[in-house]
């Protein structure tokens, strides 16, 4: 029997998956449900999932629900202090490979976020938009459009 830790907007609860036979869940369609538990009827429509994340997202009887499933292992791994958010700190950004710079999408001062396109490399006869790593405030650009770079070459510096 197992245990998990579910969570539902603001609010978590423990369920056993013998706690599940209470249920009596029926598959209308890949994303409709209907279900009964204690002489209610409930109908449920899954709006979305990721089961990468363990989130889904579903509308009962008109309500909509974010929730969140936490199985034994996650526990462990909480327990471990694995999912503390750390910012990801960098002073630093380098070519991947070499190649031509086609384009510089940042300035000097711009304050940027985990993910934002940085400058395009055209390398291999493609090209590749650099995305950031991390927040943080550019310092200097330190090459221009049409500059030749190696690979490791510094591109970019942060501020610390």
């Amino acid at each position: 029997m197992s245990t998990y830790n579910i969570h539902v907007d603001d609010q978590s609860f423990d369920i056993k998956t013998d706690d599940l036979t209470t249920f009596d869940l029926h598959q209308m369609s890949k994303t409709n449900f209907h279900v009964l538990q204690n002489n209610q009827a409930f109908d449920a429509v899954l709006i979305a999932e990721n089961m990468l994340e363990k989130t889904l997202t579903i509308a009962v009887n008109g309500n909509h629900y974010d929730i969140k499933i936490d199985d034994a292992y996650d526990a462990i791994v909480a327990q471990m202090g694995l999912l503390a958010n750390t910012a990801t700190k960098f002073n630093t950004i380098k070519a991947p490979m070499p190649g031509l710079i086609i384009d510089i999408m940042v300035n000097a001062g711009d304050t940027i976020e985990k993910g934002t396109p940085l400058f395009v490399l055209s390398a291999m006869k493609m090209e590749n938009i650099v995305l950031s790593d991390g927040a943080g405030i550019i310092r200097t650009i330190e090459v221009s459009k049409k500059d030749s770079v190696d690979k490791g070459q510094l591109i970019i510096k942060m501020e610390e």
